[in-house]
C-alpha cells in the first residue's frame, strides 16, 4: 500500500489534474488524471486517494478506466458530487478518431472527439465500470454550442433542488469560453447559455464557478495566454464574475490573476472541507521523473497543499489549510530538518533588499516584489522559468510562511494574499537568513 504526507505523488508513473475532490462518508477523496503505464502523459485514467485529514493519503488504485465506445481512448477531467448518499462522478469521454500507429496512447494528428460521462458509485469504493457509466452529453456538432474535440473538464454543482455544470471549451481555436448546462436530476442535461471573451486565451480548461465571502468567484485555466514573466503557454487564473440563475448567464467583474505565481501549478479544482470552508488543491507540473522508493516505480506530478479560498474584497487570496498549519506543531533546530528529511516549515519575515536561502532556493524582496530563483535545485530543464515573483505589494515588508518539500516549495505570502509555488530537485543543506522560525510534524 503506498501512502503520501502532506502532499499527494504519483504512485509510480504520471499524474496530472486533480478530479472529484469531494468530502464524502467522512473522507476526502481526491482522483487525478493517471497513466499507469509509464511516467509520461498517455491514455488517461482516474486513480483515487483518500484522506481523513487532508495530511496523510491512501492510494487506492484505478477508480474509473476505459471501458466503452465514447471513452475507450480516456477517461478526462471532471468533478464529483454526492447525491442521496451515492456518490456522482463525471468526466469527459475521449475517442480518437485516427489512431497513431507508433503510439496507441496518442491520437493520431490530434484528431479526436470528446464528449461528457458519469458514473454512479454506491459507496465511493467501489466504481462499475462496465455497467455503472452512461453518456450524458453527446459530441457536440454544432460550433456555436461547442467544439467537438475540445469541450471538457466537467464541473457539477447543485443549486437548491437544481444542478449545473460548467464545461471548458474554445470558439473556433481562436477565444475561449465556458458552456452552461442544466439539469434536475444530476444525469439529464440541457444546454442553458455561454460566455467568451480573449481573458480565456484561446481555450478554457477546469472552469470551476463558485460562491464565497458574497462573491462569485470563476476558477480556470486559459490555455495559450500570453505572458511576458513566463514560457508557459497555459496558466492556472481566476476571476471576480457575476453569475444569474437559472439563465447562466454570467460576466467578468474584475481582471484575471494568477492563482500561484510560481506558475507550476495548474488546473486547480475546489471543494468544501467538512467545517464548509472552500478549499483548493491543483497539480504542480514536473519537468522529469523523480526517482522511485518504498514500492513506489519512477514517478512524476504532485499536487501542492491545500488551500483555503478567500475573497477579501478586491482579490481572491489562498492561505494554507488549518490543518497543515496545525500538523507543524513542533519548533526545530536547523541541523534536525536536514537530516531528517521530512518536510518542515519555515516562519519569517522579509524585508527590502533582504534575501533568504533555503537548500539552494532563494528568496528575496526587491522593490517591494517577493523573488524567487530555483535554477540551482532544478537542473538543466529548458522551456522552465527559473525564477518567479509577485507583482509589486506596495511595501517594503511581509511575512512569509513557507513549506518546503524534498520536491517542492510553496511560499505563503501575508496569509495567502500571495503564493509562489516551485517544484524543486535536488534541495542542499543549507539555510541562510535572519529571524528565521522552523517547524516540523
Amino acid at each position: 500500500m503506498i501512502t503520501d504526507e502532506l502532499h499527494l505523488k504519483a504512485p509510480g508513473n504520471w499524474m496530472n489534474d486533480p478530479n472529484g475532490l469531494i468530502y464524502y462518508r467522512g473522507e476526502y477523496h481526491m482522483f487525478y488524471q493517471y497513466f499507469p503505464y509509464g511516467p509520461r502523459w498517455g491514455t488517461m485514467h482516474w486513480g483515487h486517494a483518500v484522506s481523513k485529514d487532508l495530511i496523510h493519503w491512501e492510494h487506492l488504485g484505478v477508480a474509473l478506466y476505459p471501458t466503452k465506445g465514447y471513452d475507450r481512448n480516456g477517461v478526462f477531467s471532471g468533478s464529483a458530487m454526492a447525491k442521496d448518499d451515492r456518490l456522482y462522478l463525471y468526466y469527459s469521454a475521449v475517442r480518437y478518431l485516427q489512431e497513431n500507429e507508433d503510439d496507441i496512447h496518442l491520437a493520431g494528428d490530434n484528431v479526436f472527439e470528446t464528449s461528457q460521462a458519469m458514473l454512479i458509485s454506491e459507496d465511493g469504493r467501489h466504481f462499475d465500470n462496465d455497467h455503472a457509466k452512461k453518456q450524458i452529453i453527446p459530441v457536440l456538432q454544432d460550433e456555436q454550442t461547442g467544439d467537438a474535440r475540445d469541450t471538457r473538464d466537467p464541473k457539477v454543482w447543485r443549486r437548491g433542488q437544481e444542478y449545473y455544470m460548467a464545461l471548458g471549451s474554445t470558439f473556433c481555436n481562436k477565444e475561449g469560453r465556458i458552456l452552461f448546462y442544466y439539469s434536475k436530476d444530476g444525469i439529464n442535461w440541457e444546454y442553458r447559455n455561454q460566455y467568451r471573451t480573449a481573458e480565456f486565451g484561446k481555450m478554457l480548461e477546469c472552469p470551476d464557478v463558485f460562491e464565497l465571502d458574497n462573491a462569485s468567484i470563476l476558477l480556470g485555466s486559459p490555455m495559450w495566454v500570453e505572458e511576458q514573466e513566463t514560457e508557459y503557454q497555459h496558466h492556472a487564473m481566476c476571476w471576480p464574475v457575476k453569475l444569474s440563475f437559472p439563465d447562466c448567464r454570467m460576466c467578468l467583474l474584475g481582471p484575471r490573476q494568477f492563482v500561484d505565481y510560481g506558475l507550476d501549478l495548474y488546473a486547480p479544482q475546489t471543494m468544501l472541507d467538512a467545517e464548509g470552508r472552500r478549499i483548493m488543491i491543483g497539480w504542480m507540473r514536473m519537468p522529469q521523473p523523480v526517482e522511485g522508493r518504498d514500492g513506489r516505480s519512477p514517478w512524476i506530478g504532485m499536487m501542492c497543499l491545500p488551500r483555503v479560498v478567500e475573497w477579501n474584497g478586491d482579490r481572491v487570496c489562498f492561505r494554507v489549510h488549518p490543518a497543515v498549519e496545525s500538523y507543524f506543531c513542533r519548533e526545530a533546530p536547523v541541523s534536525e530538518i536536514w537530516e531528517s528529511g521530512r518536510p518542515f516549515r519555515i516562519c519569517t519575515k522579509l524585508g527590502e533588499g533582504e534575501q533568504l536561502n533555503i537548500g539552494g532556493f532563494r528568496i528575496w524582496m526587491r522593490k517591494g516584489r517577493v523573488m524567487t530563483d530555483r535554477s540551482s535545485v532544478f537542473g538543466k530543464n529548458s522551456g522552465y522559468c527559473m525564477t518567479a515573483q509577485t507583482p509589486d505589494m506596495g511595501k517594503g515588508q511581509c511575512e512569509l510562511d513557507i513549506y518546503v518539500d524534498p520536491n517542492l516549495v510553496e511560499i505563503f505570502i501575508d496569509k495567502g494574499r500571495y503564493v509562489i509555488s516551485q517544484v524543486v530537485y535536488g534541495l542542499g543543506n543549507i539555510l541562510e537568513g535572519k529571524g528565521v522560525q522552523i517547524f516540523t510534524a
